[in-house]
């Protein structure tokens, strides 16, 4: 039976011993994870460089499909993929001032679309050249070493592929030394560290036998230092590692210095070098308070920019760890606002907290405490869990920073930051809420921008505020309001996905689910794959009645969140409807795993057992759904079936009453009609049946009730 496999040993010499000792399919390509050499995917753009040129010349539309997953991981690929055009950046002043920064997990969904292209590549890489058999019939081995080194980005990618990719497909073989990656701090979504112990085989080794490459002794100190170092500091040579801190320190910066020249050079051509290795040599070179700054603010903004938190925090502190707050204010500032919002945003608040209090302490520039007022209202009013969660002292924080916005120098700016601070206001509104409160601040601030800022402007954060505003009219209810601002929107800033997910879900409330499927689907053109989207999918197809298309759905929903509870209830339901109780009792079972409480999934265990003739199991089921949810309409109505089936007309008609009251449908009306007829109840029972024909033409219920107005069964 093939494995994907994990290889423990204390160097790397030990592990490449025992991964050359198993038997494996051909090598499809042997990288390394660690992030000295090219920061945030390392290990994927290393695979891509290899893979992807073919893979894109044997099929040109995957270019198209994962055009951000291969420009965002490989800027080296990027002239192989339609270029990501995003209006609105490209006519802003500089890096910073963008309309959005990705949602936390749209890394997972790179990461998810990254797994989709190595499918593909495997699909057609089989050799066929003999006529034995298809093309992607071969097994290919993917070696990952340094990853205990590796970036949050590749820890992720690692994580997701070793759950998704069978290994008769792809062996993958991840080696570190002998401790466990550690978790990543913060939610995690895809961890690495349970997908080794679920996925893999393991194979440890204690012993450190390997040689140093100085195996004779005669290469001078000197000579060792300097291969440390143009290993881009990842050798793991216990001598070069002796020799490289034992050098006089003005040696040591002098190779690293001639070692970023030969990177700088070579980054012209290879980018993601900025994001590693060259990098590495700037910060430990000469000119690290200069060139190592400006390095690492640049490796901040893009990961900051691209939506890898963590990577942005990772360089925020090394950049924090070179400047001076006085020397250098304004490096020390952007280091600081960068790292607490990308803590913020990769779910690290408390983190976020500390280093915001500490720069309070630091500076007394009004506009630095303006802007960490609003950074720390918006920790209490969104970022922290809810138990610290705290409406009031947001308010309280944000209203700090619009008093400091009024009594700034330039009008400009104090225009600008009195909107956006009071647009802070508006979030904090709609919390507790003031959703008429939140309406007023942003119309305000749309009415103000215009005002006092020339056109063209901050056009980035006037469409912000229409979609803020946008948010709050669906949030109330008003949905042709919040329709129309999201045209307006979507005419500056077309190529977000939110957008068309959000007007999407407008659509689906005003009952125009067509157009809510052709969103969700264009949604899903715009951002690499993510649940969501194929959830509201397959629910929107199930609304039009196309069980194959929406069983798809949530196929591919499960694919990337196997742990999504309303998806497995979904499947199953439509595995029930298409007759294949055994798969529906498999998704239930999964689901009940996940959630023991869910009612939902309680009540269709309920009803599918009932179907099968198990009325104590059934009844169990139910009484536990109930338990979670005593208003769950549904379980009622199967409760009251099953009593209705063992001649309990009492007890049915109870519980009809009771599943009607909750809101139980025609359907239910009809049953409860039918125990009202066998218990001779006439005049109710052709009640019911008349609620049913003033809603459909079923002639079932037009027999029924024709035969109580007659005051006799159907069939008597």
């Amino acid at each position: 039976m093939s494995s994907h496999y994990w290889i423990q040993a204390p160097l790397r010499a030990d592990r490449d011993r025992l991964i050359a000792g198993l038997v494996l399919p051909p090598v499809l390509a042997t990288v390394s994870a660690h992030r000295h050499l090219r920061g945030p995917y390392t290990a994927v753009g290393t695979l891509l460089r290899k893979i992807a040129p073919e893979t894109l010349r044997r099929d040109p539309g995957l270019a198209q499909r994962h055009r951000i997953e291969i420009q965002e991981t490989t800027p080296e690929l990027a002239g192989l993929v339609p270029a990501i055009l995003r209006p609105l950046e490209a006519n802003a002043k500089g890096p910073v001032a963008l309309s959005r920064y990705p949602a936390r997990l749209h890394s997972l969904r790179v990461c998810h679309g990254l797994v989709d292209f190595i499918e593909s590549h495997l699909a057609g890489a089989g050799d066929n050249s003999a006529g034995d058999g298809p093309a992607g019939d071969t097994p290919y081995t993917l070696v990952v070493t340094d990853v205990e080194h590796a970036d949050p980005t590749d820890q992720e990618f690692l994580a997701v592929l070793l759950r998704r990719i069978p290994a008769r497909l792809l062996t993958v073989v991840v080696a570190t030394g002998l401790d466990t990656p550690p978790e990543q701090p913060g939610p995690v979504s895809e961890s690495l560290p349970r997908a080794l112990l679920a996925y893999t085989e393991r194979i440890v080794s204690s012993e450190a036998d390997s040689v140093s490459s100085d195996g004779d002794g005669t290469t001078s100190p000197d000579d060792l230092a300097r291969a440390f170092v143009e290993s881009d500091g990842v050798s793991d040579d216990t001598k070069q590692l002796a020799a490289y801190e034992a050098l006089d320190p003005a040696r040591r910066t002098a190779l690293h210095d001639a070692r970023a020249a030969v990177l700088a050079e070579a980054a012209e051509a290879e980018p993601s070098l900025r994001l590693g290795s060259l990098t590495y040599h700037l910060e430990r070179g000469s000119a690290r308070a200069t060139d190592g700054v400006k390095a690492l603010r640049w490796a901040q903004t893009r990961c900051k920019y691209l939506g890898l938190y963590a990577t942005s925090v990772e360089y925020g502190r090394r950049g924090l760890h070179l400047v001076d707050a006085e020397q250098q204010p304004e490096f020390w500032w952007e280091f600081t606002r960068d790292t607490a919002v990308s803590l913020a945003a990769a779910g690290r608040a408390d983190e976020s907290a500390e280093l915001q209090d500490e720069a309070r302490r630091i500076t007394i520039d009004p506009s630095v405490h303006m802007k960490l007022a609003y950074e720390t209202g918006m920790l209490y009013a969104r970022h922290f869990g809810p138990e610290k969660r705290d409406p009031a002292v947001a308010r309280a924080w944000i209203n700090q920073a619009i008093a400091i916005a009024s009594i700034l120098e330039d009008p400009q700016e104090r225009t600008f930051f009195s909107v956006f601070n009071r647009n802070g206001l508006a979030l904090v509104a709609t919390r507790t809420g003031g959703i008429d409160e939140a309406l007023r601040l942003l119309d305000e601030g749309i009415e103000r921008l215009d005002r006092e800022l020339g056109l063209g402007e901050r056009s980035w954060h006037r469409v912000g505020l229409r979609y803020n505003r946008a948010q709050a009219n669906a949030m109330s209810g008003r949905l042709d309001d919040a329709l129309a601002d999201y045209a307006v929107v979507m005419k500056f800033d077309d190529s977000f996905s939110d957008h068309y997910f959000n007007r999407g879900n407008i659509l689906r409330r005003l009952g125009r689910t067509e157009e809510a499927l052709a969103d969700y689907e264009h949604a899903l053109t715009l951002e690499p794959p993510f649940p969501e989207g194929h959830y509201n999918c397959g629910d929107a197809r199930l609304e039009l009645g196309d069980i194959t298309g929406a069983l798809a759905e949530f196929d591919r929903t499960l694919v990337l969140d196997p742990r999504n509870t309303d998806a497995l209830l979904n499947r199953a339901g439509v595995h029930a409807e298409l007759g294949d109780e055994e798969a529906a009792l498999r998704d239930v079972a999964t689901g009940l795993e996940l959630e023991p409480g869910h009612a939902q999934l309680l009540s269709l265990k309920g009803r599918l057992l009932a179907e099968r003739g198990e009325a104590d199991s059934a009844l169990d089921a139910l009484a536990a759904a109930l338990e979670s949810d005593p208003d769950l309409s549904e379980a009622w109505a199967v409760k009251a079936e099953i009593a209705f089936g063992a001649g309990d007309l009492e007890t049915a008609a109870a519980d009809f009453d009771r599943a009607i009251g909750l809101g139980g449908g025609i359907e239910i009306r009809y049953n409860r009609g039918l125990v009202y007829e066998a218990a001779g109840r006439f005049a109710e029972a052709a009640s019911d049946f008349e609620a049913v024909l003033a809603e459909t033409d079923d002639e079932d219920a037009r027999a029924h009730r024709a035969s109580c107005l007659r005051g006799e069964r159907v069939g008597v």
